[in-house]
């Protein structure tokens, strides 16, 4: 039976009180949403890389109409709650922020992040300002929803070549401020850096596992006072090495053992009814 979007939302909600630390996962299309839905996550979430590469594009390079598309595609297939990857809003003006966060909304996601990169390489992160007036747009469309839609702030610096820890924990606060119900800094170096952000802040802080010698463990991440656990696109990229690893062993090697660590296609049709 389908889950009202109003009961995945408080769902979703509720996933983020409390003390324990959840993982939400990253799916790309309707086989790995169902097939994580099978693993029974409580909570899946999209990914812009992974959406991006499922058309054969670089990050950031989808439209907003495209990932409108596969907002649907992702929430038709799964009676979990699925938040958005909402990039930068897919706009500069808060007002056309605040559009996308309606367009999340009817594609059936219950919340999603906004970050603060604009895309530009010459001018690759919003003033604190501009940055703070999108949150604060994405948050009022928001409440003026039927239901609850989980807003994340996201402070993009330690991607974007920026790696100031105490810009960040500023952004993260003002964010905070104009209303963000979770914040989100990817890109942290160390535990140390987790916890002066967590500790600075009182609302939920997710943290993006993913990055190679920047990733913890569940225990570690939790006691350091995150609350949320995304996978960015590191389910697709292992997803994506195992294609490759396969098909290279065939034609450089001409075998295939990889046939006898696939999963069998009776376990992939039963993810599939």
């Amino acid at each position: 039976m389908s889950i009202a979007q109003k009961d995945k939302a408080e769902q979703f909600r509720s996933l983020h009180q409390g003390q324990d630390a959840f993982v939400i996962a990253n799916a790309w299309d309707v086989v790995s949403t169902r097939m994580l839905t099978v693993l029974q996550f409580k909570a899946l979430a999209t990914s812009s890389g992974a959406m991006a590469g499922t058309l054969g594009r670089r990050d950031g390079k989808v439209s907003r109409e495209e990932a409108f598309v596969h907002w649907r595609t992702i929430t038709s297939a799964t009676d979990l709650p699925v938040a958005g990857d909402l990039e930068n809003g897919f706009a500069d003006a808060p007002n056309d922020v605040a559009e996308t966060i309606r367009m999340a909304a009817e594609a059936g996601l219950v919340g999603g992040s906004i970050e603060d990169a604009t895309g530009d390489p010459d001018r690759p992160i919003y003033d604190a300002r501009s940055a703070t007036e999108r949150i604060a747009a994405a948050v009022r469309a928001a409440r003026a929803l039927p239901f609850h839609f989980t807003v994340t702030g996201r402070a993009e610096n330690f991607l974007r070549n920026r790696p100031d820890l105490a810009d960040t924990i500023a952004r993260l606060r003002a964010y905070e401020e104009a209303g963000a119900d979770v914040l989100f800094a990817p890109g942290l170096p160390d535990l140390d850096a987790v916890r002066a952000v967590c500790a600075a802040l009182s609302k939920p802080v997710n943290f993006m596992v993913g990055i190679k010698g920047k990733s913890f463990t569940v225990a570690a991440l939790q006691a350091a006072g995150v609350r949320r656990i995304s996978l960015g696109g590191s389910l697709y990229r292992a997803a994506m090495s195992g294609l490759y690893d396969a098909a290279r062993e065939v034609r450089e090697d001409g075998t295939f053992s990889y046939v006898d660590r696939a999963m069998p296609a009776r376990v992939l049709g039963e993810c599939l009814e």
